[in-house]
């Protein structure tokens, strides 16, 4: 570095003043300003050859391709920002690849609704619930808005949250935002500019496709009729449509895809150079977050940059090595995020309440879409998770286990709360009561004091206790609760579930 005295430069001179004609001018003085002005134009080429050598270390130093650690390192980093939006995109090619709407699949701009609750054969989404039935629609926005029309639910919970290809929600329509008397929205794409129809509140997208995932609070299977009929009033129809359904035809098609293959499966068996390169498409038209700069700027070292193809075969050998290892690294430390989550005493571990918005935490994005993609954010709903019992070994259908809520604990949900079982595989297991969930909406027996006890093992508990009877697979297990609308002090950390104790033969 050079250092320089610009106070030389303050210094006033003034080349075009006019001088008295009788004054004298003295040599010396004016042999001094020229010398001056001769030291003062070296002093510019010197600044500026400072300037242009600082420019080309910096302009070098850029250039310079990373390191193989540092090639490892930011592939690790790039996979686990990428896996969320590549998640989504395959979830998308399955569930819109359908000509028609079923309970599952419709094309884009179209709700599918889920007509029963999910049963063990459900492979879709993984971890899915027993409290609501979905409504479900995959939007594409970039030509034009999108109309939204939300029934008047006579007091139900329900929550239709807004998720863009990233996983955030950036938007929560229902019950706790915009109450239970429906109302009709338009969600329009990042540009889009115009007007809208007198009392259509706007909602701007930041990726022009994007997923709804709607959910009505459903009280056992008695009561699907009375959500069938909120589901038929929840609309979708094109800014452009007349009304009639003529005219509401569906956003772009898409290409049938593999249904047999879980998403979740598919995004872990994806090679690294097709992973990158869907990944790369895929940032053309879903722009990083105003906050993801750090780590888009970090990927351009590796030849991922935004707007533009990437192959994995044509970079740097060194590049390809680390990338590759990368790949499957990145993918372990996403899964294995929950055996680093240290659970309680109590053997429950809270996922956390950045859900739904994740900010700069890329982890845990990746995470929630992993084991949870749809998450709601904690205002919504919280998860609180067991993989472990209360003296902290592995929970197994091989033991039995029983949850004691005092009276004063029962989980604190100004909605409904619920306790879900999941397998290995993240989804439904099949057993005698065809019962994948228990919750305040069941016929629970509670003692005389108030308290409440659950039984969770793989064989009946007896006739007497099979009301708070959650059947476990023979194998390992894991547990989501789930409170909807939780109070304060589930969201601060005040009240947690209690401990998941291990009973003796």
């Amino acid at each position: 570095m050079f250092l320089v005295d610009f106070k030389i430069l303050t210094f006033e001179v003034l080349p075009g003043r006019k001088r008295d004609s009788n004054v004298k001018i003295n040599p010396l003085a004016l042999q001094s300003d020229r010398m001056f002005g001769r030291r003062i134009a070296m002093m510019k080429r010197l600044i500026a050859l400072c300037s242009f050598v600082f420019v080309s270390l910096i302009a070098t130093a850029q250039a310079k391709p990373p390191s193989p650690e540092e090639a490892y390192a930011i592939g690790v980093e790039a996979y686990t920002y990428a896996y969320p939006l590549v998640l989504m995109e395959l979830t998308r090619q399955v569930a819109a690849s359908a000509p028609d709407p079923d309970q599952m699949h419709a094309p884009i701009n179209r709700f599918s609704h889920r007509k029963t609750f999910p049963n063990a054969r459900f492979k879709d989404v993984v971890r899915p619930n027993a409290d609501t039935l979905y409504s479900w629609l995959w939007y594409d926005v970039g030509s034009e808005p999108l109309i939204l029309t939300l029934p008047d639910t006579g007091g139900r919970y329900h929550v239709i949250p807004l998720m863009d290809m990233w996983t955030d929600v950036f938007a929560s329509l229902g019950t706790r935002t915009t109450g239970n008397g429906g109302g009709t929205f338009a969600i329009v794409g990042p540009d889009w500019k115009g007007d809208l129809p007198a009392g259509t509140g706007i909602i701007r997208s930041p990726t022009s496709v994007g997923w709804i995932i709607g959910r009505f609070q459903t009280n056992g299977p008695k009561d699907y009729p009375n959500v069938h009929k909120l589901q038929a009033g929840l609309l979708a129809r094109p800014l452009s449509s007349d009304g009639t359904a003529a005219s509401q035809a569906a956003g772009p098609s898409m290409p049938a895809a593999d249904r047999s293959v879980p998403p979740v499966v598919q995004a872990a068996n994806m090679q690294p150079a097709q992973f990158f390169a869907l990944f790369a498409d895929l940032l053309k038209r879903n722009p990083p977050h105003a906050s993801d700069y750090a780590i888009v700027r970090r990927m351009e070292r590796l030849g991922l940059v935004v707007g533009k193809d990437f192959d994995l075969a044509t970079t740097d050998p060194v590049i390809q090595q680390a990338m590759t290892r990368a790949a499957s690294d990145g993918y372990q430390r996403i899964v294995n995020r929950r055996s680093a989550m240290r659970p309680a005493a109590t053997g429950w571990m809270a996922i956390g309440n950045s859900l739904g918005v994740y900010g700069n935490d890329y982890l845990q994005r990746a995470f929630v879409a992993y084991a949870g993609l749809g998450a709601l954010p904690a205002e919504e709903a919280i998860y609180p998770m067991a993989a472990f019992d209360g003296q902290g070994k592995p929970l197994t259908g091989a033991s039995r286990y029983m949850i004691r809520f005092e009276k004063d604990q029962i989980p604190p949900a100004d909605a409904f709360w619920s306790l879900t079982m999941y397998g290995q595989d993240q989804f439904f297991v099949e057993n005698p009561l065809q019962r994948f969930a228990l919750g305040d909406r069941d016929n629970l027996k509670f003692n005389p004091d108030g308290s409440l006890e659950l039984y969770v093992q793989a064989t009946s508990p007896g006739p007497d206790k099979e009301a708070n009877w959650l059947p476990a697979p023979a194998g390992a297990f894991t547990m989501n609760m789930r409170l909807y609308l939780p109070r304060p002090e589930a969201i601060d950390g005040r009240w947690s579930p209690p401990a998941i104790r291990r009973l003796e033969d």
